[in-house]
């Protein structure tokens, strides 16, 4: 019988390269992404890219969106990623931040 547990995926700030490794999913756990909150700290605007899935063959959640400065954006979410598969993203700025948050099913 499968176990779901809350699971922090991933929490900090972008780096400035949009292809960074963000979280990789665990042998032998599933999980269930179901919430994205992207915050924008600076005193001007910027933007972010986020994707998912099997390394090498991602789908792009958001690429170069544009978040207001001192504004948060928020994805509601029900996305499953197989074990291996990753999240990558990154932003314009270190001062937008990602949390990710879901279910792992092990």
């Amino acid at each position: 019988m499968a176990v779901n547990t809350p699971v922090n995926i991933f929490r900090g700030a972008a780096t400035t390269t949009t292809t960074t490794l963000l979280a990789t999913v665990p042998s032998s756990t599933k999980w269930i992404v179901t919430n994205i909150v992207v915050t924008n700290t600076a005193s001007s605007a910027g933007t972010f890219t986020l994707a998912m899935g099997p390394s090498g063959a991602q789908v792009a959640l958001a690429t170069t969106v544009a978040i207001s400065a001192n504004s948060i954006a928020t994805f509601d979410i029900k996305q499953v990623l197989a074990t291996t598969e990753t999240i990558t993203g990154g932003a314009s700025a270190t001062t937008i931040n990602f949390h990710i948050s879901g279910m792992a099913v092990v």
